[in-house]
C-alpha cells in the first residue's frame, strides 16, 4: 500500500496568508511526479500554529526520486518551489520562510476506505 508523508509546518499567524499563497502559486509541483497520489495543505483551525502538509506516495522510493529530483531543484532556485516555506525578497534575494519550523512524520497505508457507493 501507499505511503503518507505529513509535513508539520509552524507558522505565525502573521505569515499564515504568505505561506498559502505560495503553495497555491506552486500548482502542478508534484501532481505530476511519478508515484504521486494525493496532496493536502491543511489550516490549523485552533490551538496550534502549524499547519500540516499531507502527500501520498505509491511507494517511499517515488517519494525519495521526487525529494531528489524535482522538490530540491524547486527549493534551491529560490522561486515558487522554495515559496512553499520561503518567502518573497526583491532584487533576487532568497526568499524568507513563512514557516519558522518543519518536521516531517512518515506512515504506511495499512487500512484505507471511501464512501459507499450510493
Amino acid at each position: 500500500m501507499s505511503i503518507v508523508k505529513i509535513n508539520a509546518l509552524t507558522v505565525p499567524a502573521e505569515q499564515r496568508e504568505v505561506l498559502e499563497q505560495r503553495f497555491a502559486s506552486r500548482a502542478g509541483a508534484v501532481e505530476g511526479s511519478d508515484g504521486f497520489e494525493w496532496f493536502e495543505l491543511l489550516r490549523p483551525v485552533e490551538g496550534t500554529d502549524q499547519y500540516l502538509v499531507y502527500t501520498r506516495w505509491r511507494s517511499e522510493e517515488d517519494f525519495q526520486a521526487w525529494m531528489e529530483g524535482p522538490m530540491k531543484a524547486a527549493h534551491q532556485g529560490g522561486g515558487a518551489g522554495a515559496g512553499a516555506a520561503g518567502g518573497d525578497a526583491a532584487g533576487g534575494d532568497r526568499p524568507k520562510p513563512a514557516a519558522t519550523g518543519s518536521t516531517v512524520w512518515s506512515f504506511e497505508v495499512v487500512q484505507q476506505t471511501g464512501p459507499k457507493q450510493a
